[in-house]
């Protein structure tokens, strides 16, 4: 039985070394057979020279270079394409999620209750207030409003089952949310609770910004509930506005002493802003839609020290 972990990169060579050093200390200490499945997205670092080093001492190593940055989505994408293992996980390369805990996420996996084992983060010592906050409120957003089970603090650190890192290949949408999918696709779940742990070098490549982004990127691919919030505030402030210009034509026929031009420019402004928004909403919809039309491939694999990779998807 074979234990693949698949590790998006994207300019981690500082945080390389260490990673390689304790997933191979704990998977040699399981004492099965593995691979880990490195995944460079485009570095501008020395990430695929660390890589390379790696390979040529260990067979163990597999590496793919992206032929440019695709997004760790894309990433992912890759390692669930080309692993060849019975037991698939996904880690981030700076140590946050620890190697440690996958002797245990294996343990209850062979049990034959679950089919995979989540992880979630119980505490964000060390991140801002605000974005701590935000994130919270994304989860439980994204929970009320979509049919996808994300657990708060939920990581992409998982060890899946092969049946399941086979169906989630097969779901080949260019606009990708894994946390959404992940939940989607649904199979018995158990989540291990952990505390935050810190990078062990390098900086994080998620801005505020870039997380936000993110959060927008999944409410969009697992919800219609923006269309229809568009619909609900359209029609009763369509209404409202409607009710308003008559009032003011009647204050007016009565002699009310009132500027002619006050209440029509602001129903009018009002509602030219109503129809931006609900544009906006629908033509992130409408442009989603064309990039699946498009079915341009996931990733372009530009270099990899394995001959049978799936090189574009």
């Amino acid at each position: 039985m074979m234990i693949s972990i698949i590790v998006p990169c994207y300019n981690e060579e500082s945080a390389l070394p260490f990673f390689y050093e304790e997933a191979t200390k704990v998977l040699t200490e399981m004492g099965r057979d593995y691979e880990l499945l490195f995944v460079d997205d485009g570095s501008k670092d020395a990430t695929l020279q660390v890589l390379r080093d790696l390979a040529e001492k260990d067979p163990h190593v597999t590496y793919l270079s992206f032929s440019r940055n695709f997004g760790k989505e894309s990433a992912m994408y890759a390692g669930f394409c080309n692993v060849r293992g019975d037991y698939v996980a996904v880690m981030d390369a700076d140590l946050q999620d620890p190697p440690s805990m996958l002797p245990q996420m294996l343990e209850l996996l062979e049990s034959g209750e679950y089919d995979t084992v989540a992880t979630r983060r119980v505490s964000r010592k060390g991140e801002p207030p605000i974005r701590s906050w935000f994130a919270r409120m994304f989860y439980k957003l994204i929970n009320k409003i979509s049919d996808a089970d994300i657990q708060d603090g939920a990581r992409d650190f998982r060890l899946m089952k092969r049946n399941m890192v086979d169906t989630i290949a097969e779901m080949t949408e260019y606009n990708r949310f894994s946390k959404g999918i992940f939940g989607w696709v649904g199979f018995r779940t158990l989540w291990l609770p952990y505390e935050n742990i810190e990078r062990v070098a390098g900086e994080t490549k998620w801005s505020f910004w870039n997380l936000f982004s993110y959060a927008i990127e999944g409410i969009i691919n697992f919800s219609h509930v923006p269309l229809r919030i568009a619909m609900w505030l359209g029609l009763p402030l369509t209404a409202g506005a409607s009710v308003a210009l008559i009032v003011c034509l009647l204050l007016l026929a009565f002699g009310t002493p009132i500027a002619s031009w006050a209440w029509p420019v602001c129903v009018s402004v009002l509602m030219g802003g109503i129809q931006l928004v609900c544009l906006g909403i629908m033509g992130s919809y409408i442009a989603k839609t064309y990039q699946e039309a498009q079915k341009r491939p996931h990733y372009i694999v530009a270099r990899s020290n394995r001959d049978d990779i799936k090189k574009v998807r």
